[in-house]
């Protein structure tokens, strides 16, 4: 390890300062720029062999760096001055300098070089450089170069970065690909952005076998890039070509590039919608996030504040990057393939109204192959009766007897009605009438078979329901709801003639849920989910540390440089997420392990007054 720099007066300081300047004016092999190099040089954090190892064992749990490492080794030419281990280890480094805020090329470039014992340097192919700005400079293009290497190998994106294009030339280029390249490099990106996530959360993968039940919540949210953006019918592209504008409103769609899969939700937005809501718009990426809970488990309370080892976090299992409210479906199920092969169970997932107002074949029909049961909320137009079948009708996600009462078909519908219309109704009798479906739904009868058909039988069948057109329901318990069958000039549908029908999957596929909505386990389920996603979102955002939403801290433009950063501050996440847990639980003297008080002060009340408070109550 490079040995510590003596303490500097201010002389000194001002010497090494000219040094750069002279340096930096040098015409002859001198640097162009620093690259902040001064102000990382006095920031410089040694790290221990333990730290090194620990970040090379993070790596190599990713398993990534070979396959990468092959992938960009050319038969000629010079060999790299540094391994795709390394580069990856420092990125690790660098991220955790940071607590997760930033991942600074700069910053891994000080690291690997100047930061880490001789040995590692060794093992990463690193050169031995002068410490000072010209050997910065050349190591940072040494970083630099492989950065950009690794990035071009798994760019998804045909359009250069880092200059604004025609927006013609750009259209041009697109078409030209090869879309076969371009979306092998996008299942490259996939699965070497998820496989970091999947290390950050080895250490506990025990523990989520053990413990979690495969049910996840899939959110999109909007991260910013490092790029401006520019005007929708302007004649340029943005520096970052890949990215897009985030509207905060209907389905956040990019104007430049509507989702053709997407039910339109209102006006098209104009220029001028965005010159007057521009608050409203980021220039950015929408991130595509599976977050891991087990919603049946209810924590039970400890002794001495301690958490339930059977409660794991929250934690981020999946993600991917795309234009904003560009085809949320596909992606959202791409990141749950990746789930999926990486050997994860399925269970219940919930999504907002954004990913069941995607084309079936691209969510929800591919979501339920994987083995998912989905839980849904609705838009206020999508409420009521979504679908027919047989006869059978399904409402909000569930199918239902033909003659169930109107009210309870439109009890959603009524809880929604301004409070002056007649038909209204307030939350208590609304859960009533959900709870009073119950009868009419049209139970199953036994599993989906291998292609996902499933049979359902009529309620009165089941006896679940009265009703005259089974006349073998007729009396059997007084207690149970007699159907109310309206005369038709039609013969009886087919769920009321036969015992049991069959439901193809792509019958209402698009709204279909796994259970009834509104009931207590829909609430439970889809509530505990959601939740779980919006909290890892706002606890991502926080400002004091990865703060991801903000574009600071990752200065490159692309898709894929932007996923390969945002994937070690994701991991970051994770860690804290899962270190914060284990706080929680029992240490040797039975009481959760806290961290050593920071502070050395005394606390404020040390220097209360004597007799400043009068303990006289009746003074």
């Amino acid at each position: 390890m490079t040995s510590p720099q003596p303490p500097q007066d201010e002389t000194t300081k001002s010497l090494n300062a000219a040094d750069s300047e002279q340096a930096t004016r040098d015409g002859t092999g001198g640097v162009a720029r620093d690259h902040g190099w001064g102000r990382i040089r006095e920031e410089r954090v040694e790290f221990s062999d333990l730290r090194v190892r620990s970040a090379v064992e993070f790596i190599e749990q990713a398993g990534i760096a070979d396959e990468l490492q092959a992938l960009i080794t050319k038969p000629t030419g010079r060999p790299r001055t540094c391994t795709v281990l390394g580069l990856l280890v420092g990125l690790t480094l660098a991220c955790r300098r940071t607590e997760g805020s930033a991942v600074p090329l700069n910053l891994v470039t000080d690291i690997l070089h100047w930061g880490i014992p001789d040995h590692w340097r060794r093992r990463f192919a690193l050169k031995d450089r002068p410490d000072n700005a010209r050997g910065f400079e050349a190591a940072y293009a040494v970083v630099l170069r492989l950065f950009h290497d690794l990035r071009a190998a798994m760019d998804p994106s045909p359009l250069p970065k880092n200059r604004r294009l025609p927006r013609d030339e750009a259209a041009r280029l697109t078409i030209c690909a090869d879309h076969d390249d371009l979306e092998a490099r996008q299942a490259l990106l996939d699965r070497v952005t998820n496989q970091i996530l999947e290390a950050s959360s080895a250490c506990v993968r025990h523990l989520l076998d053990e413990h979690w039940d495969g049910s996840l919540g899939v959110d999109a949210t909007v991260i910013a890039t490092f790029a401006r953006g520019t005007r929708t019918k302007g004649p340029l592209t943005s520096t970052d070509p890949d990215a897009g504008w985030y509207v905060r409103d209907g389905d956040h769609a990019d104007p430049d590039h509507p989702n053709p899969a997407a039910v339109p939700l209102g006006p098209t937005t104009t220029s001028a919608d965005k010159r007057k809501n521009k608050n409203k718009m980021v220039f950015g990426y929408d991130l595509t996030l599976a977050v891991a809970r087990n919603p049946h488990h209810d924590p039970s309370p400890r002794t001495n504040g301690c958490g339930d080892p059977a409660k794991l976090p929250a934690l981020i299992m999946g993600m991917r990057l795309g234009r904003p409210g560009h085809n949320p479906g596909t992606n959202g199920i791409a990141v749950l393939t990746g789930i999926r092969r990486r050997g994860h169970p399925a269970g219940h997932l919930a999504a907002d109204a954004a990913y069941n107002n995607s084309k079936p074949e691209d969510w929800q029909l591919p979501l339920r192959a994987l083995g998912y049961r989905p839980a849904y909320s609705y838009r206020q137009d999508q409420l009521g009766v979504q679908a027919q079948a047989h006869g059978a009708r399904m409402v909000e996600g569930t199918w239902y007897c033909p003659h169930m009462p109107d009210q309870l078909v439109t009890a959603t519908q009524d809880l929604h009605r301004p409070s002056t219309d007649p038909a209204a109704i307030d939350p208590a009798t609304w859960r009533v009438r959900i709870d009073a479906r119950a009868p009419y739904a049209l139970p199953a009868k036994g599993r989906p078979d291998a292609e996902g058909h499933q049979r359902c039988q009529c309620p009165a069948t089941a006896g679940k329901v009265q009703c005259a057109l089974k006349p073998a329901s007729l009396g059997t318990d007084p207690r149970l709801p007699l159907v109310d069958v309206q005369p038709s000039p039609v013969a009886p549908p087919k769920i009321c003639t036969q015992t049991s029908v069959t439901f193809a999957p792509e019958y209402g596929a698009k709204h279909w849920q796994a259970h009834p909505y509104g009931s207590a386990v829909w609430q439970k389920i889809y509530g505990r989910l959601r939740n779980a996603t919006e909290g890892i979102n706002g606890y991502a955002k926080n400002d004091a540390r990865e703060s991801i939403e903000r574009s600071q801290g990752r200065r490159v433009r692309g898709i894929a440089a932007q996923a390969l950063l945002l994937a070690f501050q994701l991991a970051h996440v994770n860690i804290r997420k899962i270190n914060a847990w284990r706080d929680t639980m029992p240490g040797p003297d039975g009481h959760p392990r806290r961290r050593a008080r920071r502070r050395t002060s005394k606390p404020l009340g040390t220097w209360t007054p004597k007799g400043h408070l009068d303990n006289d109550p009746a003074a």
